[in-house]
């Protein structure tokens, strides 16, 4: 086990948190002899005796093979923070490593003992997970208050760069039954572990939370809080505040500002939660939906900028994707409402970020949108969904190095999210930009295999199989593009991804016969 790593000798496996990553099998070796001998530097000659057997290796070859590996374990020739390179002497692998028997005993029947989930390497700082809270106001059509009141627990949480916060998305996999905090700990690889309950009625808010030392199980902090429905985030402030003083006992003081893009009209609130699963569902149907609720959002409360920028992102959607039925209008609200975001608060880590997305999407002002990503996740480095925007706005840059390393970043964030195939398939779009063609392959089937109609990840197998010369395999790819979406073509798709750096997709997918 090394950082976020599972490392199988006996399987031949690496896992990053739950996610298998696809290793080809010399890369396997090298990494291996590596962690094994990381007691010392091996030279180029060692490495070659045991990888290739003594074969002849030029440097060129043995250097690319190294910075296969580190990119397989996030690392790079120029960070160098697990491989380090030691000039005419050779190599060593400086991570720490944890070392752990997890061969499988058989019970007496013969049958294998239950196999576990990798556990996840605790960060060097507090880290935390906010579970979903129970609504207990017997009616399920409040669930979204419940859920939303995490939202922005979990938002507050985040703008603390001392803590590491997983993201939402993955918290609400274990939405349901009580669950062993134990597992969600190992799991998610956090300390805490925050839970608790709302209860809405008669127009009072009544809040309880607990806090969990998830490898002990014992309870670091609990409390009630109460009061009228008008004060729900004075109330959210005050929860928050607590949960950061159990944390870091030292912290004597914290002051927790109020979110710019929170709503001044709880009706907005409303609105802008009803719309986020839509949104969620990255389907035409969602999409309008929930450019309708977050339209209607910004009616009551103008300057609710959470909002809007869900909405110029909604409006992207559509022109990637080709839902709408005028673009150019499309387009105009999406500068629009970028305008409206920055005006509001330029300094939302999470707002800025889809801001820099869509003006690099829209514009091609590659710099101004670098600039955005760049200090939104220096303003929140917890925030997953600022990480996501920076790995997209870097592909679409031209940067897919460093467009991997964010998009690492946000499912590290974010281990479980239910979303993780929308990276997958940039990774892939990434990989391919890098001609790093059997890792395009790997990432675009773990993301299909999560949302098999995403169509952006049946275009990057096609292309990447097509490449590889894995010319049948790309053929039925290409068939089981056209199921799904039978109208493709490269014109109108190539107009669609003007901005973005696609020459090798198109060729690819080319390559497989799709219509022109």
């Amino acid at each position: 086990m090394f950082e976020d790593y599972s490392f199988d000798t006996d399987r031949r496996e690496l896992h990053r948190g739950a996610e298998s990553v696809s290793v080809a099998p010399q890369v396997f070796d090298l990494l291996d002899y590596l962690i094994r001998n990381r007691q010392r530097v091996v030279s180029k000659d060692d490495l070659i005796n045991a990888v290739w057997d003594g074969r002849v290796v030029s440097d060129a070859a043995l250097t690319t093979r190294l910075n296969v590996v580190r990119a397989v374990i996030g690392d790079s020739g120029q960070e160098q923070r697990l491989i380090k390179t030691l000039p005419r002497k050779g190599f060593r692998f400086i991570g720490p490593v944890l070392e752990l028997d997890t061969r499988e005993s058989t019970s007496a029947a013969g049958r294998p003992a239950e196999s576990h989930q990798p556990s996840l390497t605790l960060p060097d700082r507090p880290s935390i997970a906010v579970l979903p809270f129970q609504n207990m106001s017997g009616d399920p059509d409040q669930d979204y208050f419940a859920d939303g009141m995490v939202d922005d627990i979990i938002t507050a949480l985040s703008r603390f760069k001392f803590l590491f916060v997983i993201a939402r998305n993955s918290s609400f996999a274990y939405r349901g039954p009580a669950v062993d905090i134990k597992r969600v700990g190992r799991e998610l690889g956090v300390r805490y572990v925050l839970e608790g309950s709302v209860r809405k009625d008669a127009g009072r808010v009544r809040i309880a939370g607990q806090l969990i030392d998830a490898d002990t199980g014992a309870h670091v902090w609990a409390d009630r809080f109460e009061g009228e429905f008008g004060d729900i985030f004075a109330l959210q402030d005050e929860v928050t505040m607590n949960v950061i003083a159990a944390i870091r006992p030292k912290l004597l003081e914290v002051e927790i500002e109020h979110a710019v893009r929170q709503p001044n009209d709880l009706s907005a609130y409303d609105l802008y939660l009803r719309a986020t699963p839509h949104y969620y569902s990255m389907t035409a149907e969602g999409a309008a939906e929930a450019t309708r609720l977050l339209a209607r959002a910004l009616e009551i409360d103008p300057r609710y900028s959470v909002a809007a920028s869900l909405a110029a992102t909604c409006h992207i959607l559509k022109l990637i994707h080709g839902w709408s039925a005028d673009p150019q209008a499309e387009i105009g609200e999406v500068m629009r409402l970028s305008q409206l975001v920055l005006s509001i608060d330029e300094n939302d880590p999470e707002t800025l970020s889809a801001v820099g997305f869509a003006k690099a999407y829209i514009s091609g002002d590659f710099a101004a949108a670098i600039e955005m990503v760049d200090r939104a996740v220096a303003l929140n480095p917890n925030s997953s969904m600022a990480w996501g925007y920076r790995g997209t706005t870097c592909l679409i840059a031209g940067r897919p190095e460093d467009a991997l390393q964010s998009l690492g970043r946000s499912m590290r964030l974010s281990p479980l999210d239910p979303m993780l195939y929308n990276l997958q398939a940039f990774m892939a779009v990434a990989f391919i930009n890098l001609r790093r063609f059997d890792d395009a392959v790997a990432a675009a089937e773990t993301a299909l295999h999560k949302k098999p109609n995403f169509m952006l990840t049946h275009r990057c197998l096609v292309a990447a199989l097509a490449h590889l010369g894995r010319h049948s395999e790309a053929k039925q790819a290409a068939v089981r593009l056209l199921e799904h979406e039978p109208d493709f073509r490269m014109s109108i798709w190539a107009d669609r991804t003007r901005q973005w750096p696609t020459a090798l997709l198109a060729e690819g997918l080319r390559k497989a016969g799709l219509p022109e």
